[in-house]
């Protein structure tokens, strides 16, 4: 394979960065008075503004044409087919299987995966639809008030944000929670809050042998048994996992397991089986709508042109930063309170696929991969890191989310909501010049002096990349086409970089690790050779848990 550097358009597009670099964005719209209609795009609910950009006609032209030269193309029809693009662990990634509303056959090893899909989904249905309406009891009979899901990572993070997101769709009588840190004071927290009889728990892992959530969820089931008996944890405990002989052995009843298949990845997998306390809380109704909204992306991605196909402009946008400028992180910025946990799922998302310094070849590559993602809502961010954002050294790209419904019946919140997403923007792209600053300060009667020493600390270059997406309003279909619009942004940035965005053994090292100085804190064995740091730690944590030399609480 070729490595991005030596790609003919990669060559190219250094020329035109070297012209770019100094242009200012006040400049093109003065020179474009069309840059505003062309530079936006309408896909479903979603609106793209991208205008606010450093980008002209030939630079999207040849950021296109490096797209199709690292063979973006022929990488988005072999995920769409099921051929096995994560070659790594030689599997297929089709999450878009999982909403494939078309019910178009998609193949894995010469089996059609769709039938396992939907029976999965309509099993999913079932089970919803009984706790929603009361027909699924605990022990004493009563319904379900909370659900509590036992998971992490994509197992956690997705479910989380969804609910989070789209809560005004919930169900009333349903309280969500969510539990991931095997730190025990957010398990602890949970169960202060629900009772036993009232109680269900999902608990999310594939192989069912995941340390943190087993842990968790043995510890549920522990609490659990304190009131209820044995034969009751089936009636309180269901599993999404694909290792029936564990999750029996649990006690939950293998016909409350719910599979999901190793083509699955889970950073990717809210729209499976994983998405069971989604389906639960907003009903099987709106699962659907979120599904169908995400199949909506999906085909506009592998049928729209690149130059008005929304993942291919926000991932080739980002490369042009990553690459030429230099920017290594990106901002998200939504202005919805309910959208407050997007920004870590997006992190999880975009840092674990392209987190890479290998190429698919195994040789390394030769560039810049994935940015850092981080963020906060809008509005909590102006008061916090949005000053490094105008006035830093950094150039950092921003994506701000808002919906253009309002959510509230609050007047004048939502309007003073959105000013500031539009103001933001447009300062961003503006900033303001010593000249202007001079006439303001002068307006207000300061004398010169002053106005002399306050010039420098008052102007702001501008210059500063802004992505505008609107959605029409926060609702499952549109959530559903927002996170798919993510996905696909980051498979586009992948492929270019010639990485293998499915896998993660990043994430292993520490967990192998993690194994060994657990059983050494505890006294199960010896002290083990670490470097002098690791292994001053773990003397420190014995001396101050260990009663006896050998012997050690669990704390």
């Amino acid at each position: 394979m070729k490595h991005l550097s030596e790609l003919p358009a990669w060559r190219q597009l250094w020329p035109h960065y070297e012209e770019m670099k100094s242009v200012h964005m006040r400049d093109l719209f003065t020179q474009d008075p069309d840059r505003a209609r062309r530079y936006w795009l309408e896909v479903g609910g979603l609106t793209l503004d991208y205008a606010k950009n450093r980008i002209t006609d030939q630079t999207l032209n040849g950021l296109f044409e490096l797209a199709r030269e690292s063979g973006l193309p022929e990488k988005m029809r072999a995920m769409f087919a099921g051929e096995k693009i994560n070659n790594t662990e030689n599997r297929a990634a089709l999450h878009i299987a999982l909403r494939n509303r078309a019910d178009t056959p998609i193949y894995v090893d010469g089996e059609n995966v769709m039938p396992k899909v939907n029976s999965v989904l309509r099993h999913m249905g079932r089970f919803a639809h009984a706790v929603r309406n009361g027909d699924w009891t605990g022990y004493t009979g009563q319904a379900i008030t909370d659900i509590v899901n036992i998971g992490i990572g994509g197992s956690d993070q997705g479910p989380l944000m969804m609910c989070t997101a789209l809560q005004t769709y919930g169900h009333p009588r349903l309280n969500m929670h969510f539990v991931s840190n095997v730190d025990g004071t957010q398990l602890r927290d949970v169960l202060e809050q629900v009772r036993p009889e009232t109680t269900l728990f999902i608990i999310a892992s594939k192989t069912f042998t995941t340390q943190e959530t087993l842990t968790n969820a043995h510890t549920a089931r522990d609490w659990f048994l304190r009131a209820g008996r044995e034969e009751d944890i089936a009636k309180h405990f269901v599993a999404v996992s694909t290792n029936k002989e564990a999750v029996s052995a649990f006690g939950i009843d293998t016909a409350n397991m719910f599979e999901f298949w190793n083509w699955v990845g889970g950073r990717y997998s809210l729209w499976s089986a994983i998405g069971l306390p989604i389906m639960i809380y907003l009903g099987e109704e709106n699962f659907i709508a979120m599904l169908e909204g995400a199949h909506l992306m999906d085909q506009h991605f592998i049928n729209a042109p690149f130059e008005q196909n929304m993942p291919v402009l926000l991932g080739m946008i980002g490369i042009w930063y990553i690459n030429y400028f230099g920017g290594g992180s990106h901002v998200i910025a939504p202005y919805d309170q309910h959208l407050h946990h997007l920004p870590r799922f997006i992190q999880q998302l975009d840092m674990e696929s392209n987190g890479k310094q290998t190429a698919c070849d195994g040789t390394p590559v030769g560039t810049d991969t994935g940015p850092i993602i981080w963020g906060e809502t809008g509005i909590n961010g102006q008061h916090a890191f949005f000053q490094l954002l105008h006035q830093g050294t950094h150039i950092t790209p921003i994506d701000l989310i808002a919906s253009l419904e309002k959510r509230s019946n609050l007047p004048g919140h939502h309007e003073i909501l959105l000013s500031n997403v539009f103001a933001q923007a447009e300062a961003f792209m503006r900033g303001k010049t010593a000249e202007e600053v001079r006439a303001e300060l002068q307006a207000q009667g300061m004398d010169g002096e002053k106005i002399e020493k306050l010039v420098p600390h008052k102007t702001f270059s501008g210059n500063r990349p802004t992505n505008i997406l609107l959605l029409d309003k926060i609702d499952p279909r549109n959530m559903g086409s927002l996170i798919a619009l993510y996905e696909h942004k980051v498979f586009v940035q992948g492929v270019v970089w010639g990485i293998n965005s499915f896998d993660q053994w990043g994430v292993e090292l520490g967990k192998q690790l993690a194994k060994t100085i657990l059983a050494e804190l505890t006294g199960e064995i010896p002290p083990q050779p670490h470097d002098a740091s690791t292994e001053r730690l773990i003397r420190l944590y014995r001396r101050a848990n260990c009663e006896v030399d050998g012997t050690c609480d669990i704390l």
